[in-house]
């Protein structure tokens, strides 16, 4: 189920917006190919999660999830994105520290992939870790569009020094597919429900299952590419032992039953296949496991069904990963209080999101000074957990529900309902940066803002 189509690179430029019609888009992708690193064709594409289950909808070079992109840390690349639909579009490189012209935002003005056009984007792979990219348009109402679609895909960045302490890789990305407006979820207010599931590009049960052998250090890199949706995974028989979050490595290693994931969150984990038989690697909630969200893992030598084991503790806590020290904490050059709150609208609607009391476009930039560090406090005032994401930085987790943590660097975190969690941000990297929350529904309805370096 790992796919390791790799492109291979020949050359750097600089970023243009070449709009050209569509009967020339071959024509300027074979121009292109001696000169870009990648491209990349936004189109339409059909999925086959399961025998007669289709899937249409658009994704990248032919297939959901687009090619896996690796590259080395450090190195200067470029990607040709081609959009061969008529939809304006763009792509978002997430996690990486580029500039915000590049970085795949048009709040923060990034070129759009014009219907039909052509858009190059270059600039240098860092930092090192499992990052992805997929489109940054909106959705609104429209079910078919954003994350909602097959548009993403895994952008591995090599570290300089790579332990390869593993015998094998796999690189999952958990998607929910068919997605319909259902008012089931949490009350009037409508929210997004999904027929389908799979693991990169098929269900539970359908394609080939992930290949072991016994004794074998399996290094599970895994994405939730959910537009809305967190997910816990287990992998009956087995226990992970995290190494990183987002693509950072965590200080203090920890094995667990269950990986939890919010929208845009990646968890790299080593699995020690030291238990031969079938097994399932998939979504702990029954529903959706059964509905497609899930891969049989096979031990070579081994035959009969696939086995779920419900496993035994559910519990998930980042700060489990951090330092276990009692350390004054770093006086900030400020304290940033983040405010969420939602806006009721009427019954069969939507709900809106506000930071700080203002809906985006409206909401006031929030002011940085490059080289300070800061504090922002994210205080979720709403009955609903938000993976809040900041482009273009990394932040260090502080505080989680009060309690303290240390060294466990993200690009996004959960802030559970009615909670907050506290990060430091050192501003390295200016230029406008866009904060949102990736929820897909939350971010079109409002959860956005902007840092201004000043």
């Amino acid at each position: 189920m790992h796919r390791r189509r790799f492109l291979h690179s020949v050359g750097a430029g600089v970023i243009a917006a070449l709009p050209v019609a569509d009967s020339k888009i071959k024509a300027q992708e074979a121009q292109s190919a001696s000169r870009a690193d990648f491209i990349l064709r936004i189109q339409p594409v059909t999925v086959e999660l399961a025998p007669r289950h289709y899937v249409k909808t658009v994704g990248y070079n032919g297939a959901s999830p687009g090619p896996i992109l690796k590259v080395p840390e450090g190195k200067n690349i470029s990607i040709d994105v081609f959009n061969e639909t008529d939809t304006e579009d763009i792509v978002h490189w997430h996690g990486l520290q580029i500039p915000s012209n590049v970085d795949g935002s048009i709040e923060e003005g990034t070129p759009a992939v014009p219907p039909n056009g052509h858009v190059r984007y270059s600039f240098t792979a860092s930092p090192s870790g499992t990052r992805w990219y997929h489109t940054h348009a909106a959705a609104h109402r429209n079910l078919n569009r954003a994350t909602y679609s097959g548009q993403f895909g895994f952008f591995y960045i090599q570290p300089r020094n790579e332990p390869g302490n593993y015998d094998a890789e796999f690189l999952l990305a958990l998607k929910e597919w068919d997605p319909f407006w259902t008012t089931q979820m949490g009350g009037d207010s409508l929210d997004v429900g999904y027929k389908r599931f799979s693991v990169n590009d098929r269900s539970l049960g359908f394609g080939e299952p992930l290949r072991v052998k016994q004794g074998q250090r399996v290094m599970l890199r895994i994405l939730n590419a959910s537009a809305t949706l967190p997910r816990r995974i287990a992998l009956a028989g087995h226990v992970f032992r995290v190494l990183a979050l987002d693509g950072n490595p965590v200080p203090a290693p920890q094995e667990v039953e269950v990986l939890e994931l919010g929208p845009a969150e990646r968890v790299d984990a080593q699995v020690i296949m030291n238990n031969p038989g079938i097994w399932i690697l998939g979504a702990t909630d029954d529903h959706d496991r059964e509905g497609g969200m899930g891969i049989v893992v096979e031990y070579a030598g081994q035959t009969g069904p696939p086995v779920w084991r419900t496993p035994a503790s559910m519990a998930w806590n980042y700060g489990i990963f951090g330092v276990k020290e009692n350390k004054t904490e770093t006086a900030a050059a400020e304290r940033i209080p983040l405010v969420f709150r939602k806006k009721f609208v009427s019954s069969h609607w939507q709900d809106k999101w506000t930071v700080n009391g203002r809906e985006f476009p409206h909401t006031d930039p929030i002011q940085v000074k490059a080289g300070q560090l800061y504090r922002l406090i994210f205080d979720n005032r709403s009955d609903e957990a938000h993976p809040v994401h900041l482009h273009r930085h990394t932040f260090e987790l502080i505080r989680i529900g009060g309690v303290a943590v240390r060294g466990i660097r993200k690009d996004v975190v959960m802030t559970a309902a009615n909670s907050q969690v506290e990060v430091e941000l050192l501003a390295n990297n200016p230029g406008p940066t866009l904060f949102h929350c990736h929820n897909q529904m939350h971010m079109d309805f409002g959860f956005m803002a902007m840092f201004q370096y000043v």
